[in-house]
């Protein structure tokens, strides 16, 4: 197979193969190789990683003039001018200075072409592998809320996070992998990401329009899971074990990471699984109903030749998820048990979940089970002085979520949605510094209700399709960049007719002549269409400072549950109504963004405003005497709306890192933004009620001093010390219409945690350990993005306290040991 795939990418290219000139030579820091140092040619996609003794070569290079740029992260590039003429081998050697500068890593999400972060006039940040493992979390999202400023999730327990960026979430923040975009019938409230979190090497996230490059769904930015790609010495197999154990809700995680690289070909592979029972906090002791339990396997195999790479990659991923319906006695407040159905169940009188249940990892009969696979193919050929990239993927997301105590193994909700994605990118030879690219892009889904009692959603069939130009030019010390892009996506479904079920008393997908019938879903088909674009420029006003401004329009076609939505979502205990008439969202962002990563201080502030067309967001619905609408009892009732909205906010950032004084850090960071209804009808009417837009994040200032030991202490090395204060202010800016959001005090959290790498006599790794300490002094809050919050059968109660709390003090450590 794998000299079938090389000779067929070899034929498709040999126009490309013909040997021109080279480039080779050393990348040394004080007069030491420097391993896997990236050496390019700027504006074309010449380039190389240096091996471990520093040594690089590019070969089959066109004559011209380049200027070669050598760089690694935690130093300052060099850039030299190279003159290549045909069968010329030119050696240039460069000595890199170390540097705290970010500045220059290279990014390649939202752009054509790997770029340098300095140039990207959109605002963009990256969090490295080790500021990841730094952040001990249950899952990945909440690992880069905790790294990078005006990133927030809603929550539905400590595994269930729905990434927000400044504001906006569910279908509007584009989450990939790899660069292919995650499908995952993400539409619900509970749905969370089905990614590895220990298989992930690097994120980078757009804060944003990023419709360009995108398509719909890229409205409010964009974050890329990117995974490890094996780069270690040739023809030994590496790989490293992870273990992670948290105390407050137990949980057990394991990782198996293999690699191994021989001439040509990169293989990896990682197996992991965890496991947690109920977390708790002071208020609420033990949250019944809170366990999971998850297990991913992933592997990839790639070839890198001088026509470019080919990349086949597979995941699979497991999780069976309980979610807690808050229900509990109301003078005790322990939680209780459902175990009737409908007429039959007492909710004031349901038995209380004994120890045994709040213990166990074993999970209750009330979960779901989401079963996520994807395959996929990048493809990178260079064609001359171009590169052709390609990117087709095929996944699949089963999701079953069991909400029927006398019949535990009948499925609620029980969907199955496929995906088809293809990415077809050009980006021809730089003209006179002027770098293209356009492409074409979108999805093809079929979504489909199996042997269920609720539909919440109709069976629909999709397709998306949108084409783009990218262009980008240095003038001076100014980078300028923009383009323009036109999607169009149709969205269809046939009349959905259910019934009654005889075999189990429930309700099942009938068809339009079967007694009991009735019609749920009536047939639906349109297309919508949108129009995105981008401009902007980046103003080096010296190596270290530079000045950002980007002017952005974003599109987003309305998903499934905005538009089709007609039942109960059993997972999120929410009966959802959709509006058929909805138009697409239009937003028109502007950004100013100031960054300046100086020898002893990075300082950062980014400004935003972002006016939106036709927002769509949920409502509570109630009747005309104020009373909660309720269709399924024990549920709420949520109607969506839409209006015009603005957001407006800002992210700052300062770090100090004195270079006089490298055992101390002190990194502080800043986020604020204000969500706007500007629908003036309605907010009259409410008296002010809807004023403010729902699932908006307060005020949110982080704070943490970071001591680093310098030099070793036996086994121990890269000793450090760290302590952060956590703090979110109150948010009194909610949507408040019908309480379908209620005020959120303010808190703050303190956490601290210790690093070191252990290391052998020899100079061998031993293993990597990080202790952590969240939530410190077990503070009792409640995020205002904390679904749970709402979570609650009664009006008052004996403590005072309503809804669910957050998870309370957590001690934490982790155990990476490669080989």
């Amino acid at each position: 197979m794998r000299r079938l795939l090389t000779f067929i990418l070899t034929i498709l290219t040999l126009a490309s193969s013909a040997q021109n000139g080279s480039l080779k030579g050393t990348v040394t820091v004080n007069s030491t190789p420097l391993a896997y140092a990236t050496v390019i040619l700027s504006g074309t996609k010449y380039g190389t990683t240096a091996n471990d003794k520093g040594f690089y070569e590019i070969k089959n290079i066109a004559p011209g003039e380049y200027t070669v740029v050598f760089s690694s992260i935690g130093y300052f590039p060099e850039r030299l001018k190279v003159a290549l003429s045909s069968g010329d081998t030119v050696i240039r050697h460069a000595e890199l200075k170390e540097g705290s500068s970010r500045l220059n890593e290279v990014v390649v999400t939202g752009v054509s072409r790997a770029t340098e972060l300095r140039s990207n006039p959109v605002p963009i940040a990256v969090m490295t592998k080790s500021e990841i493992d730094q952040n001990v979390n249950n899952n990945i999202i909440d690992a880069i809320i905790k790294g990078i400023p005006g990133i927030t999730a809603v929550t539905t327990g400590p595994n269930i996070s729905k990434p927000f960026i400044r504001g906006l979430g569910y279908n509007r923040v584009l989450t990939l992998y790899d660069g292919i975009r995650q499908e995952g019938q993400q539409w619900g409230d509970e749905h969370g990401i089905e990614i590895d979190q220990y298989g992930i090497s690097r994120a980078e996230v757009i804060k944003g329009p990023a419709s360009l490059t995108y398509g719909s769904d890229a409205l409010a930015g964009v974050i890329n899971l990117i995974p490890y790609i094996p780069n270690g010495e040739d023809g030994k197999l590496n790989g490293d074990i992870i273990t992670d154990y948290h105390t407050n809700n137990g949980l057990i995680g394991s990782s198996l990471g293999l690699s191994y690289k021989k001439s040509d070909w990169k293989y990896a592979f990682r197996a992991t699984g965890k496991a947690a029972h109920n977390y708790r906090n002071k208020i609420d002791g033990y949250v019944y109903n809170s366990a999971f339990q998850e297990y991913i396997l992933s592997g990839m195999a790639r070839v890198d030749k001088k026509w470019g790479f080919s990349q086949f990659s597979a995941t699979t991923y497991n999780n069976k998820q309980e979610i807690p319906d808050g229900s509990r006695d109301s003078l005790t407040r322990r939680f209780t048990v459902q175990v009737a159905e409908a007429g039959n169940d007492d909710i004031r009188n349901r038995p209380f979940a004994d120890e045994n249940r709040l213990n166990s990892y074993g999970l209750t009969p009330l979960h779901q089970h989401i079963q996520h696979y994807r395959v996929y193919n990048k493809t990178e050929v260079k064609l001359g002085e171009g590169v052709f990239a390609s990117a087709l993927g095929w996944q699949q997301s089963v999701r079953r979520e069991y909400n029927h105590p006398t019949q535990p193994q009948q499925a609620g909700l029980y969907v199955t949605l496929n995906t088809l994605n293809y990415d077809f990118r050009y980006s021809p030879k730089v003209f006179n510094g002027w770098e293209t690219s356009f492409g074409v892009n979108g999805i093809a889904q079929t979504n489909r209700s199996k042997q269920a009692t609720d539909f919440p959603i109709p069976d629909y069939n999709l397709f998306d399709i949108g084409g783009f130009v990218f262009v980008k030019k240095t003038i001076g010390k100014t980078d300028i960049s923009g383009g323009i892009r036109y999607d169009t996506r149709n969205i269809s479904w046939n009349d959905f007719y259910v019934g009654p079920n005889a075999a189990n008393g429930f309700e099942q997908h009938v068809s339009a002549t079967d007694p009991g019938a009735r019609l749920q879903f009536p047939n639906f088909k349109h297309t919508y269409h949108g129009i995105s674009g981008s401009l902007g420029f980046t103003y080096n006003v010296s190596e270290r400072v530079l000045l950002k401004a980007n002017i952005a329009r974003g599109y987003r076609a309305p998903n499934i549950t905005e538009i089709g939505s007609n039942g109960l979502d059993p997972g999120a205990h929410i009966v959802y109504l959709g509006n058929r008439t909805f138009e697409p969202e239009f937003s028109l962002q502007e950004d100013l963004g100031f960054i300046a990563y100086l020898k002893d201080v990075d300082l950062m502030a980014e400004l935003f405003n972002n006016q939106i067309e036709n927002y769509i967001y949920q409502s509570r619905l109630d009747d005309a005497n104020g009373n909660p609408v309720i269709i399924v009892p024990g549920n709420t009732t949520y109607q969506y709306q839409q209006s015009k909205a603005r957001l407006y906010g800002a992210e700052f950032t300062f770090n100090l890192h004195p270079h006089n004084a490298k055992w101390i850090e002190w990194n502080n960071s800043a986020a604020y933004v204000v969500g706007i209804n500007q629908n003036k009808a309605l907010i009259a009417q409410s008296n002010g009620a809807a004023k403010y837009l729902p699932f908006i994040p307060p005020l949110h200032i982080r704070s943490e001093i970071k001591l680093k030991l310098q030099g070793t202490y036996g086994i121990f090395s890269k000793v450090y010390f760290r302590a952060e204060v956590d703090a979110y202010a109150a948010q009194n800016h909610y949507y408040a219409l019908n309480d379908t959001e209620t005020p959120t005090p303010g808190y703050t959290l303190i956490n601290a945690g210790i690093g070191s790498t252990l290391k052998a006599k020899s100079g061998k790794t031993i293993c990597e350990l990080f202790l952590q300490a969240d939530n410190l002094f077990d503070v009792a809050y409640q995020s205002n993005l904390n679904r749970l919050k709402y979570f609650e059968y009664y009006n008052a109660s004996p403590n005072g306290r309503l809804g669910i709390y957050n998870i309370g003090r957590n001690l934490s450590v982790k155990v990476i040991v490669p080989f």
